[in-house]
């Protein structure tokens, strides 16, 4: 596994890629090593198909490839070969007006294998399926591992036992876990593929999206999977089992497609535990020195898992002043900042916390997003300024301990939701510390909230959690609605401001 990734990226292959493509290709063909795409063949998927050929690249260095074209699927929907779907690798089985996106290709360089690269190269293909309105995605998948077993089991047989977990297979074992489900056994499919014995199994991915063409006009709606993380304090020994737990939550998401993680405020409160017998600022101040870490451990897993993580706020330092802050790690491995504006009259007392003066709006893979920590939601004119940068989905981490403190942030919350048109996600912490000063309980019911109109729900709620239960919330936004209601909503809360009476700006 690549040991630094500073960022990753997702691109479309160019012909002058080729040389850094073949190095890239013999290495991770290390079974077939003269078994590789010529230059020519490259390009003519280019001008054939240019969307359907992407990399992947870990600090500007190609670290993958996924190569494609579009069939009609009819013609091969049967028992086919490798050199019948490329048309013997000229491709002229691809078909502009066809219905199937077809995988010809996808390798990872070994040093880059770990970071869950190939699930983003399917997510592409998938994406662009959904893009293109197709069918669906097809492709032979290899596997690799039946030599070992051809003799005591047929290709069915050796299929149903990787199924069931009772045979490791790489290729399929992938294939599988990443939504794609066997269709029929393809005999002689890949010349020379010894491993396989050259069979290899149909595998498919069904677009839920898909509708067949018609002559009416549609628009392209851009829908994001929202994950919020509803997290129990409870005592942990160490930053590594705190660790381990958030990381169950962000797996969990991942496996649900989900395009962000959302942990509550201060979630990192039970290490302070160790620090019970120092006073409140000094045991703050003890806690601070894990940040660093669990921001990057948090990256790490941003990258691993392919969602962008909201890391709730955690106490830091700086020129030895205490704020509360949290961090943006997005996918694609770089890391933003944010700051908690307004401290409460008891963050102040108790532990001498300072406010921040940082207000941005960040851009994503999913959309223009902010975060405003706990109070910071209950002064309108922060996400008033928010939305007039183009701001969609603001996230809200928050801690309250009784549930007058929790109606405060969840009605001002759902409040800005309305008057700003955007969604607002709001995460708590639920439980108690008993062995923590000053963070003894909590109460919480995490919420999705959305602007009131028809395209809406009607109480503006999109999705709400179990109050005071450990649990994720999962919710899908469409941003195409905001864009519609900012339009021809019934009523227009930004467009009919009246600027000529008043104004709202930043002075820094």
């Amino acid at each position: 596994m690549h040991s630094e990734t500073d960022k990753i990226e997702l691109q479309y292959l160019k012909p002058e890629d080729y040389p850094e493509i073949k190095e890239a290709m013999v290495s991770a063909y290390h079974s077939m090593p003269d078994d590789y795409w010529a230059e020519d063949q490259i390009k003519t998927l280019l001008n054939k198909f240019p969307e359907g050929q992407v990399v992947i690249k870990v600090n500007a260095q190609i670290a993958g490839c996924a190569l494609a074209i579009i069939v009609n699927y009819n013609n091969f929907e049967g028992n086919h070969t490798f050199n019948e779907i490329t048309g013997n690798n000229t491709f002229d089985t691809h078909a502009d007006d066809g219905d199937m996106l077809y995988g010809i290709d996808v390798f990872i360089k070994p040093e880059f294998r770990g970071l869950r690269l190939g699930r983003r190269l399917y997510d592409y293909r998938k994406e662009l399926c959904e893009k293109l309105n197709l069918k669906g995605i097809a492709f032979g998948g290899r596997i690799p591992n039946y030599h070992k077993y051809s003799d005591t089991l047929s290709p069915k047989e050796y299929i149903e036992k990787v199924r069931k977990k009772e045979i490791h297979d790489p290729v399929l074992n992938f294939q599988i876990s990443n939504d794609f489900h066997p269709t029929r056994i393809l005999k002689g499919y890949l010349d020379g593929d010894k491993a396989s014995e050259e069979f290899a199994v149909l595998l498919e991915w069904d677009n839920i999206y898909y509708e067949k063409p018609t002559r009416k006009a549609a628009t392209q709606k851009s829908v994001v999977r929202l994950g919020l993380v509803q997290w129990q304090m409870r005592p942990y020994k160490n930053v590594a089992s705190l660790l381990q737990q958030a990381e169950y939550f962000i797996d969990t998401l991942s496996g649900y497609r989900a395009d962000f993680a959302l942990f509550p405020e201060f979630f990192n409160a039970p290490l302070m535990a160790e620090y019970n017998h120092l006073s409140e600022p000094e045991a703050i101040r003890e806690l601070a020195r894990h940040t660093d870490n669990i921001v990057q451990e948090f990256s790490k897993l941003s990258i691993s898992h392919n969602i962008n993580i909201v890391a709730g706020s955690m106490p830091e330092i700086r020129d030895d002043n205490l704020y509360n802050v949290g961090y943006l790690c997005k996918r694609d491995g770089t890391i933003e900042r944010y700051e908690k504006i307004h401290v409460t009259p008891d963050e102040a007392k108790v532990w001498g916390m300072q406010g921040g003066n940082q207000l941005r709006v960040f851009d994503t893979d999913c959309g223009k997003i902010s975060i405003l920590i706990c109070y910071d939601a209950e002064f309108p004119e922060l996400s008033r300024l928010l939305a007039d940068e183009g701001m969609d989905i603001l996230f809200v981490p928050f801690l309250t301990d009784t549930q007058n403190g929790y109606s405060r942030v969840r009605l001002c919350a759902q409040a800005r939701a309305i008057e700003n048109e955007c969604y607002v996600a709001i995460a708590g912490s639920v439980g108690n510390l008993p062995n923590v000063h000053n963070m003894d309980i909590q109460f919480a019911q995490s919420m999705v909230f959305t602007p009131c109109d028809f395209a809406f729900p009607t109480n503006g709620i999109k999705a709400e959690a179990t109050p005071n239960t450990e649990m994720i919330l999962l919710a899908d936004v469409d941003l195409g609605l905001l864009r519609e209601l900012h339009e021809f909503g019934s009523v227009k809360n930004l467009k009919d401001r009246r600027t000529d009476i008043f104004e709202l700006r930043k002075k820094i």
